[in-house]
């Protein structure tokens, strides 16, 4: 199973993590950055967070070779708190996101989320929901269609693709991958496929809209800044730029000094924020890393601290 993890180290290294620490991976995976989190807390423990069956199989193999101090629960990190309520943890020294698709699920063929292989229309992340992205190209309205390729793709064609998409569908539905590539390219000026597959950004929304991907995250970030402890940290990984878009502004949020006070020599500790950026701007991959992994080049790691 071939999977790189992004800003490994970078991530890693943010989270100050002690070897009593108590970690949560919000998004297991293939099990690279808990593999590297539970070789640094053999003391402490990890709670790991996925809705795919099939990576919580091989995580949980990989990461049995490393300790048993860990816990893998099948559900959406926006349920985070109350799984781990349940579990009787109330505070946590440090979280970890990795937002978006794993490398094995874009490149395997069966789960549809590709626009290189031929697969049945899925991008589901957890094959046990309904909505998949089959119900979304063959029923959703021209305007919904619309709507979301604007949305989640940020793509100037969306009406275009949309209509073609509804166009196509009346005579039988869409069921593959490439079936729909090729619609979508009817939707798209020939010049304009020239230096980009004109089907990344339509993937990418009909992806985010089967999974919530940005519904879910600015409620699990609050949960993450709740179960803090002082001095624990938050570190996010994006990979586009919606999903950094909501957690800079989240965390920018999160950080401002109350505008009441802004600018005076000594501020009461009353109205200074909770939580501190660890670092003011984004830290991106290295070249070496973009060229050793070319995924990780649209990649952003963000990180906040609890001060008080």
């Amino acid at each position: 199973m071939k999977h790189i993890s992004v800003l490994l180290q970078e991530s890693i290294s943010s989270l100050n993590l002690k070897e009593n620490s108590i970690v949560v991976d919000a998004t297991l995976g293939y099990g690279g950055h808990s593999s590297n989190i539970l070789e640094r807390v053999n003391k402490g423990y990890l709670f790991a967070f996925d809705q795919d069956s099939e990576a919580i199989r091989y995580s949980t193999d990989r990461l049995n070779k490393i300790g048993t101090n860990f816990t893998i629960i099948k559900s959406n990190f926006v349920n985070m708190k109350e799984e781990l309520n349940k579990r009787d943890i109330n505070k946590v020294d440090a979280v970890l996101f990795d937002l978006g698709v794993s490398s094995p699920q874009l490149d395997d063929e069966n789960r549809g989320f590709s626009f290189h292989n031929d697969a049945r229309l899925d991008m589901r992340m957890d094959r046990d929901q309904k909505l998949s992205a089959y119900e979304v190209v063959n029923e959703y309205s021209e305007q919904d269609l619309s709507r979301i390729f604007y949305k989640y793709g940020e793509d100037k064609f969306s009406k275009s693709i949309a209509r073609k998409i509804v166009e196509y569908r009346k005579n039988k539905p869409i069921e593959t991958t490439l079936e729909l590539v090729e619609v979508i390219k009817s939707g798209v000026p020939m010049k304009y496929r020239i230096n980009k597959h004109p089907a990344r950004q339509i993937f990418q929304a009909i992806r985010i809209e089967v999974n919530h991907e940005l519904d879910v995250i600015e409620p699990a970030l609050s949960q993450a800044l709740e179960l803090l402890n002082v001095g624990g940290r938050v570190a996010v990984i994006t990979f586009h730029s919606l999903e950094d878009r909501l957690v800079k502004n989240y965390f920018k949020e999160k950080t401002k000094v109350d505008d009441k006070v802004k600018g005076m020599p000594n501020i009461p500790d009353e109205y200074l924020p909770d939580f501190k950026l660890v670092v003011n701007k984004a830290i991106i991959p290295s070249d070496e890393e973009i060229e050793n992994n070319p995924r990780a080049r649209s990649s952003k790691l963000r990180v906040i601290e609890r001060i008080k």
